[in-house]
């Protein structure tokens, strides 16, 4: 579905993304794990259209993405939840929720779309007509990816979903991803957890300074020492 071809990013004279090649195949569940800094962030920015490679190429469903516009994108089947949720805070939950609808024309399958995204967070339901602002930490991550499911994404890109969340919350949001994945939406995950990204994922890349140093399986990634050493606390 997605794939990455020797891309380089920079942002004036730093070299952010140094030749990254990546993959992720319909129905998976792919995680990008590193050390903050070391190019996550800007991957996704990359893919989703708001930053341009300065080489190599972004395809996807084997057509070149890398130099259409991110607003385009949305319509190709591209969602972007951004690290830190960027609800509209000043607006409801419907009004989030329809804006993440807004390249659509369809109204009758819009309106079985907020059905099914009140379904997976029952807790926007009881709350939709509440300014986002006002809601907690973990109401705006769902608040976030139900906003980018609205736009019926092919692949979804969730950039630190469980950032700033309490365990119990952050058990909740990994549980959602999953069962978003099982219904059909292919998914690329950031996320400084990288134990939870790795029991959910099928396939891992570590990414650091720019390069991608290792790739595979999630759960063999997951009981390898030096990934235990470096980023899961072992």
């Amino acid at each position: 579905m997605l794939e990455l071809i020797d891309v380089n990013i920079y942002y004036g004279a730093i070299h952010a993304l140094k030749g990254i090649s990546l993959k992720v195949l319909e129905g998976e569940i792919v995680t990008l794990i590193g050390a903050n800094g070391a190019g996550k962030t800007t991957a996704l920015k990359t893919i989703s259209g708001v930053l341009r490679p300065k080489s190599g190429k972004v395809l996807f469903k084997g057509n070149e993405i890398q130099k259409i516009n991110a607003e385009k994108l949305v319509g190709f089947g591209i969602s972007h939840v951004p690290e830190g949720r960027r609800v509209f805070m000043n607006m409801s939950i419907m009004e989030n929720l329809e804006m993440g609808a807004y390249s659509r024309k369809d109204k009758s399958e819009i309106k079985k779309d907020y059905e099914k995204i009140f379904q997976t967070f029952p807790r926007l339901l009881e709350r939709k007509n509440q300014m986002a602002g006002t809601l907690s930490g973990g109401e705006q991550q769902m608040l976030a990816i139900g906003r980018a499911l609205m736009a019926r994404p092919k692949l979804l890109l969730l950039d630190e979903p469980s950032m700033g969340l309490a365990p119990l919350m952050v058990k909740q949001i990994f549980s959602i991803i999953k069962d978003i994945n099982e219904k059909g939406t292919t998914i690329l995950l950031i996320e400084q957890n990288a134990t939870m990204a790795l029991k959910i994922a099928d396939r891992a890349y570590v990414i650091q300074n720019g390069c991608i140093q290792m790739t595979g399986n999630a759960k063999e990634l997951l009981n390898n020492d030096s990934i235990k050493t470096a980023y899961l606390g072992a």
